[in-house]
């Protein structure tokens, strides 16, 4: 197993521990995947322990206009004329050896995938890890004022059995793959299990969206048995729902379609193919994935 891009830094004592992975890119509509890594590791004041160099795993340049090639490219900052900061993407695995937890926040790798795999493999052999979780988040059709649904993938069937008493419902796809999805169709080769929770999110609402990624912290709180206070995360989500419901009203027709989604949402109705208000998004510039 290659890992010679896995950099350890610390070793605490795990046994039997768990991993849950963050990624940004193209699982992390409302920074939710990033956003509720960042808050276990603030909340469980998890220490680094390892990181994945990034060379070799990412296009810098791609061809086409400035706006698609600059999403490729390392951040760099200048001020009067001195460079003061040069970023390339990271990839750091954190630890709460208190609940026996690694947290990794990293960015999808546009090359090289089972390089990149065997780092994260290499890591779990390293400290005993025996399950691995993944949390994400798409744009959907849902409403931002219910909770987010969370869709769910596993790498044994056996574990439908346990995480279908989380009200999760089970994926249905066929299309592009992720690096989530290549880390869950192999690790069995590894003698490790994974599931991936994918929670929807309201289309229309673009950019860092609290209100989920709450949510999300209280799902996996639970699974996961983890003892954190989340009054703080809750009165953020409140107050950007009420700000955010301020914003709907002075749109008559985005209100309208929101009042239909709750109608649905709360008949358990969820029918993908809206296509009314699919196109009506799509005419507003937003993305329906």
């Amino acid at each position: 197993m290659s890992s010679e891009k896995l950099n350890i830094l610390k070793r605490p004592e795990l046994s039997r521990s768990r991993l849950l992975l963050g990624f940004s890119g193209w699982m992390d509509g409302g920074e939710v995947s990033t956003g509720t890594i960042k808050c276990l590791v603030d909340k469980l004041g998890a220490q680094a322990i390892a990181e994945i160099e990034p060379g070799g795993f990412y296009i810098y340049s791609f061809p086409g206009s400035m706006e698609i090639t600059a999403m490729f490219r390392p951040h760099a900052k200048i001020k009067e004329g001195l460079i003061e900061s040069y970023e390339v993407p990271s990839n750091t695995f954190y630890c709460s050896e208190e609940n026996n937890l690694i947290l990794f926040l990293g960015k999808e790798p546009n090359l090289c995938w089972e390089e990149y795999a065997d780092c994260i493999f290499s890591l779990c052999a390293e400290f005993d890890v025996e399950m691995i979780y993944f949390i994400g988040s798409v744009a959907g059709l849902v409403p931002h004022t219910r909770e987010p649904r969370l869709f769910c993938s596993v790498s044994r069937a056996e574990l439908r059995e346990i995480f279908q008493h989380y009200g999760v419902k089970f994926t249905n796809y066929e299309g592009p793959a992720s690096i989530v999805t290549h880390l869950g169709a192999i690790c069995d080769e590894h003698d490790l299990s994974m599931v991936s929770f994918v929670a929807t999110i309201p289309a229309y609402v673009q950019g860092n969206n609290p209100k989920c990624i709450e949510a999300v912290m209280r799902r996996l709180a639970g699974m996961l048995e983890l003892q954190i206070d989340l009054a703080d995360l809750t009165a953020i989500s409140e107050e950007f729902e009420r700000k955010l419901g301020d914003a709907v009203q002075e749109q008559p027709e985005l209100a309208g379609n929101i009042r239909k989604l709750e109608e649905d949402y709360d008949n358990e109705i969820f029918n993908n193919e809206m296509s009314d208000l699919k196109t009506w998004l799509e005419q507003q510039g937003i993305r329906v994935d």
